[in-house]
């Protein structure tokens, strides 16, 4: 069986495998050398994320990418817990309880504080044969059941957050309280913040295990339909093969979808020249308490901010990814967009008629290529089935990443300031420079302190500690790593590494030098269709996100799902990593703006200001001029 559309006579390089350039390799990992003034850096980091001698022949051999898409910068100690969570969660999904037929697990490393990432992949036929069947029968229940699965992850998910909301810390106090000793207890607040701590930990990979429950299921339907679209289709191309899953209703659109109704209320209710005379959001928000119309603006924005503004202004991996209960200021500028819009008697909303035309549109003509009837049964069963299972691919993120994670980090910041208080730290948030298994350490020696009434060692031990790690990290954030290390992969075979990463065979050419080299030119994956022209502003921190001017092209490392209410402001996106099912990706084809991801250099290359087209049909970015103009 093999359909072919009449306008479809290339073939999708993403499609290919990505063959190893004869003779030539990236760096060795072991090559890498440490900056003058961040020697120990290692130290920092648990013995098992490191290069060893011991398994050097390996290390060496394997094709290591750097993993900029949730970590852009050196990490620091206590945030490995997120790196090192899904290098378990992640590969024993692919390993040990699916198990994907022809994908291992993905390994980790940490050189020079940058996280490197190796995925594995599974060749021998029979041990594909093998994996394929126990995949069958597990994930054929999740399908056959997935409403009511789906309705269970929900719940799971939520309780943890509940329970995670219901951890708090506080000093050790100066006497134990007299209900707690005449309660007969006999358990103390030594005990408490150490189990205390324990909890939110576990909170941590409790949901990083729910996180990869189902997610390879979602992308397996919709690789599942992606094969089957490339063998009947030959030359169709990936962006074609999403649109037909596009439209698609996910909660990473909720938040956004909340200050569209904020700012019709504002309107509505006449108080929308507060929002606009005032940059302010504390005095926005003081300022509209003696106002008529006020009050009931005020409440459907407290209604709205519990659970929607625990949005994370990055990928929730890093404490630094502030979310937006933290900081008023993004959604505020958002919503001051819309009021603007609305005013003028623009439609704000999401152009979801117009992306589920074309979804349509193009769905019936692929289908009318089919030529059998049980091609076509087939077409319908892989393309409903992928509909259905693929919103889960983005849900996922905002109790994960965004609701969990964002309030995760508060709870340690919380802890930072117990720190703080009995004079361990002179910041809350110095906590973050220590690795968690560490933690647990210094709260020992809290309580060995109250305890003996003794100085704790950690009020003379940290504070020198903390400044040698925070020295070591600023200098290793001023050395960018390689994109890449180690002996380029014969083939790619796992899915992840194509579609969420976009590692494809012209990424591993560009960063070898082997492609054909144009200075004006980048290419990427073509993400979102359409082509734009306009002034670069490159965004490397969430905070330069206020800076942003209409019609702009977005030049970013990856783009947050939270910086949505941005896109109308854009003419285009343009991100360093990512592959066609990227959050960025898939973002910018549900709000209608070209994009092209993974270009690997677009951050380095492109200056704020100067001029440039986004082709997000052909995956490419052209420099138009060198005039830096319109920066702010």
């Amino acid at each position: 069986m093999t359909a072919i559309s009449p306008d479809q006579t290339t073939t999708d390089s993403s499609d290919a495998p990505a063959a190893a350039v004869p003779g030539v390799r990236f760096a060795s990992p072991f090559a890498v050398a440490t900056p003058e003034g961040a020697e120990g850096w290692e130290s920092m980091y648990p013995y098992y994320a490191l290069l060893s001698d011991e398994r050097r022949a390996d290390e060496d051999s394997r094709f290591w990418f750097f993993d900029g898409m949730h970590n852009p910068e050196p990490m620091y100690p206590f945030d490995t817990i997120a790196t090192e969570n899904w290098w378990v969660a992640v590969s024993q999904m692919s390993t040990r309880v699916w198990p994907i037929p022809l994908a291992g697990g993905i390994d980790h490393r940490i050189i020079n504080g940058y996280l490197y990432i190796s995925p594995t992949a599974v060749t021998d036929p029979d041990e594909i044969a093998a994996r394929a069947e126990h995949f069958a029968t597990r994930a054929g229940h999740y399908f056959e059941n997935w409403d009511e699965m789906y309705a269970a992850w929900e719940a799971k998910a939520r309780d943890c957050i509940a329970r995670l909301s219901a951890i708090t810390f506080e000093p050790l106090p100066e006497i134990e309280p007299l209900d707690r000793v005449l309660g007969g207890r006999g358990l103390y607040s030594t005990y408490d913040i150490l189990t205390d701590y324990s909890a939110l930990i576990h909170s941590f990979f409790e949901i990083g295990s729910y996180h990869f429950e189902m997610l390879n299921l979602g992308y397996g339907a919709y690789l599942t339909f992606r094969e089957f679209c490339q063998a009947a289709f030959p030359g169709i191309s990936d962006q074609t093969i999403a649109s037909m899953v596009s439209g698609i209703d996910i909660l990473l659109f909720r938040p956004d979808d909340e200050l569209r109704k904020l700012a019709a209320l504002a309107v509505e209710l006449g108080i929308d020249e507060i929002l606009l005379g005032e940059d302010d959001p504390a005095t926005v928000l003081a300022g509209l308490t003696d106002m008529p119309g006020g009050t009931q603006w005020l409440e459907a924005f407290e209604n709205a901010k519990d659970p929607w503004f625990w949005f994370s202004t990055g990928a929730g991996y890093q404490h630094s990814d502030r979310a937006w209960i933290d900081d008023l200021r993004l959604p505020f500028q958002a919503l001051r967009g819309y009021v603007t819009a609305l005013r003028n008697g623009e439609d704000i909303r999401r152009p979801l008629e117009q992306i589920l035309e074309e979804r349509t549109r193009v769905t019936a003509e692929y289908r009318s290529y089919l030529p059998t009837d049980a091609d076509r049964e087939s077409f319908d069963g892989l393309v409903a089935l992928a509909r259905k299972v693929f919103p889960f691919v983005e849900n996922h993120n905002f109790f994960v990443e965004h609701w969990h994670h964002s309030m995760f980090w508060d709870k340690v910041r919380e802890l930072g300031r117990v720190f703080v208080a009995h004079n361990f730290f002179d910041d809350e948030e110095d906590i973050f420079y220590l690795h968690r298994n560490e933690v647990y350490s210094a709260l020992y020696d809290l309580n060995i302190g109250w305890a003996t009434g003794i100085e704790s060692r950690g009020v003379t031990y940290w504070r020198p500690e903390i400044d040698r790690r925070r020295r070591i990290r600023d200098v290793l954030k001023q050395h960018p790593p390689a994109p890449a290390l180690g002996v380029p992969p014969e083939f790619l075979t796992e899915p992840l590494t194509v579609m969420l990463w976009g590692i494809t065979p012209e990424a591993i050419g560009d960063w070898l030098g082997t492609a054909d080299a144009d200075d004006s030119v980048l290419r990427g994956v073509a993400a979102s269709p359409g082509k734009a022209v306009g002034r670069a502003r490159v965004i490397l921190d969430p905070e330069q996100l206020h800076d942003v001017r209409d019609g702009e092209v977005l030049i970013c490392r990856i783009t947050a799902p939270s910086w949505a209410p941005v896109f109308s402001r854009l003419a285009a996106a343009v991100s360093d990593v990512g592959g066609i099912m990227a959050h960025t990706a898939i973002v910018c084809r549900e709000y209608g703006l070209p994009s092209v991801v993974g270009t690997g250099f677009a951050t380095t290359t492109i200056r704020t200001g100067q001029l440039v087209e986004v082709d997000g049909d052909k995956g490419t970015v052209r420099i138009l001029d060198d005039t830096e103009e319109g920066q702010a």
